[in-house]
């Protein structure tokens, strides 16, 4: 039976680091009202001279160099984002040319925050399908950029980052099953509801965001999606050895964890120096925890991801 397995790992955050404390001298809050609500401590923000294909470029690069990985096996890559830099060509593309890697398939998914396992999954289905051998998937946000800095219910809450994952051809259990959703009736509790229209940008490119709304749905949808893809699986709770949940709230991991009934002790947790990096944040806090030592091989993982759309899915995943 053929299996799509992690063979590699990588990120990329930018140097600046943006605290809550800088936040302070910017708009009203402080930061006991932003850890209090998000447990958000300090976020990465992209610097003016980078183009954000930069960020998914070096992702890319860490996936490939830290593991030894030959990239001209690559023969697919897909990245995950909802700030590409430019309306096309994608930045699937813009990664392609970085790497040299000519005449491949490369397209970008755009599912906001639940990118990354949209994108995972397609990359899964590729290879079970005998389409591809080693796709690189990465997830990548400047999200700063579609951010206004006087709005402190958003403007808090989000940071810029990479990850990246090489998923390769293999014999072994890698992914066990993937599970993937969308409501659009959501569409108006969260989005950047800009377009261009004769070449004038119509309506507003900085995120809106109705945080109860969103808080609720996300809480909902996490718990229910992990349980849902357990049964259809096979698997039990207390069999996964580690949750990676999209890190945007604090509370929302907790509570996700509590309907699964799993101990925090099994939940990978980057969202305080992170903040919410949008596609970026399953496989940033993945890379983080396999690259600590926290994740071995042959661990049970379950990731997850949710964002506007409403778009949520989770993958179950043998490492």
């Amino acid at each position: 039976m053929i299996y799509s397995k992690i063979s590699a790992t990588g990120s990329y955050l930018p140097d600046k680091i943006l605290s809550n404390k800088d936040l302070e001298t910017m708009v009203n809050t402080s930061d006991d009202w932003i850890v209090s609500r998000s447990g958000i401590k300090e976020r990465r923000i992209i610097d003016p001279t980078q183009q954000t294909s930069d960020l998914a470029i070096k992702a890319a690069l860490d996936a490939i160099t830290s593991s030894e990985f030959d990239q001209n096996k690559i023969d697919l890559i897909i990245v995950a984002t909802s700030t590409s830099e430019m309306i096309f060509p994608s930045t699937a593309c813009l990664v392609q040319r970085a790497l040299k890697l000519h005449d491949i398939p490369a397209f970008d998914v755009q599912a906001a925050c639940a990118g990354f396992m949209y994108a995972l999954t397609t990359a899964d289905c590729y290879i079970k399908s005998g389409m591809a051998t080693n796709v690189l998937v990465i997830g990548m946000d400047a999200i700063s950029r579609i951010l206004d800095y006087t709005d402190r219910t958003t403007c808090v809450l989000f940071g810029d980052g990479a990850g990246a994952v090489i998923l390769s051809k293999s014999n072994e259990i890698g992914i066990i099953g993937n599970e993937l959703h969308a409501d659009g009736c959501g569409v108006n509790s969260l989005s950047a509801p800009a377009h261009i229209d004769n070449g004038k940008v119509v309506g507003s490119p900085y995120i809106c965001m109705d945080g109860p709304a969103v808080y609720k749905m996300a809480v909902k949808n996490l718990a229910s999606v992990a349980s849902s893809l357990l049964e259809k699986t096979g698997y039990k709770t207390e069999q996964i050895d580690w949750l990676i949940p999209h890190q945007a709230n604090i509370r929302i991991i907790e509570s996700t964890a509590k309907h699964l009934g799993l101990s925090m002790d099994k939940v990978i947790v980057t969202v305080a120096k992170h903040g919410n990096t949008s596609a970026a944040s399953v496989p940033l806090a993945l890379n983080e925890a396999i690259k600590s030592g926290k994740i071995k091989r042959g661990e049970l993982l379950m990731l997850e991801g949710v964002g506007a759309g409403f778009t949520w899915g989770a993958s179950l995943i043998r490492y």
